[in-house]
């Protein structure tokens, strides 16, 4: 993306190819913000603007950490939306299933969940997209010198829960090399953070999928070494094939048609937060996250500057959709057995949103 001259009044293309508005203001606003931060309280044009709740699946991970940013630079009010985030917490329901279930309006989660939606009949859209590689690495036992998913057969692999998007990715990464699900290896939901480091540590599983900052802690305990590096242009076409979006925000279609005005705020302050964050240095952006995401039991602040440095260019500069994603996606899908009917791609993600949302902050392909 170039940058030509910016324009102000964003408002003006919020609902450019879209069709009339029923609704532009959530029906929800029970939610609390994650980071104690919940929009909406203060100012009377504050009270004016829309409220829209979203919940993520990990907002204190880095992969996750866009969502978060935009709250913390302004960007939500700034474009014209009350966001109150939530957090999905370890054994409840998560952000996707939170949000198909109408709990929210929107999560903060993997796009592959849109797929899955649309086999069990729920027709989910991803409206932005802020990655286009997991950000992931599947960290093995020390000790256990693991160099190919071909030595997992007859072992336990850790991922955040069964049925997540690392359960996909792990389950089509044995599928690449051989392995059957089931038969020769099993997945176990093992969460992340101080559950996966007990999980690796008490061997309850060979290796596990997660990210920064588990990873980082894992390395400093000694606990577990990076075996497969899927945050990575080189690991992510080694290992996975190509390209593969994940993180997105999604919503149900029929709540986004409902409240076209109100997507394309959310929208822009994604977009304006994915331009920030490829303008910024990761010391820049954990400066402005709660201090709670980069300095905790898992990680200390310069560690997290210095683990984000490397994984930045995981993040996508302008939130859309890259063309092939949604086919290796697919793929992925596919040769996980995840995919048990006929899928329509196309209804599963949108970019008219975010090149609006471009087009509007003075930016051109």
């Amino acid at each position: 993306m170039s940058r030509r001259k910016p324009y102000l009044g964003l408002a003006a293309a919020a609902c450019a190819a879209a069709l009339s508005v029923a609704a532009c203001s959530s029906g929800s606003s029970s939610s609390t913000s994650a980071a104690g931060t919940s929009a909406g309280n203060g100012s009377s044009a504050s009270a004016s603007l829309p409220t829209v709740t979203m919940m993520v699946g990990g907002i204190n991970k880095q992969i996750y950490l866009p969502y978060q940013l935009a709250q913390s630079l302004g960007f939500y009010k700034k474009y014209g939306v009350n966001m109150v985030l939530s957090n999905e917490v370890a054994g409840g329901v998560g952000a996707e299933t939170a949000m198909a279930s109408g709990q929210v309006d929107m999560a903060g989660a993997w796009y592959v969940h849109t797929i899955n939606f649309q086999l069990q009949g729920k027709s989910v859209v991803d409206v932005a997209q802020l990655s286009g590689s997991p950000g992931e690495r599947i960290m093995c036992a020390t000790g256990t010198h693991i160099t190919s998913p071909t030595q997992w057969k007859g072992q336990s692999i850790g991922v955040t829960d069964l049925g997540s998007g690392t359960d996909q990715l792990t389950q089509y990464l044995a599928a690449r090399y051989g392995l059957k699900h089931g038969t020769d290896y099993s997945t176990v939901g093992a969460g992340d953070g101080t559950t996966m480091i007990a999980a690796l540590k008490n061997h309850k599983v060979l290796c596990g999928m997660t990210t920064q900052p588990t990873v980082a802690a894992l390395e400093k305990l000694g606990v577990a070494y990076p075996a497969f590096d899927l945050t990575t242009t080189a690991g992510v076409k080694k290992w996975l094939g190509g390209f593969t979006p994940t993180a997105g925000v999604l919503a149900l279609t029929s709540w986004v048609n409902a409240n076209q005005a109100t997507v394309q705020k959310v929208v822009d302050a994604i977009v304006a937060t994915m331009h920030w964050i490829s303008t910024h240095s990761a010391a820049d952006i954990a400066n402005v996250l709660p201090p709670s995401f980069v300095n905790n039991s898992l990680v200390d602040k310069a560690t997290y500057i210095s683990t984000l440095t490397t994984d930045k260019s995981q993040f996508l500069p302008d939130g859309l959709m890259p063309s092939d994603g949604p086919g290796i996606i697919m793929s992925i899908s596919k040769l996980a057995g995840i995919i048990t009917g006929p899928v329509n791609l196309p209804a599963t993600y949108t970019n008219s949103y975010a090149i609006a949302a471009n087009k509007a902050l003075g930016y051109s392909s």
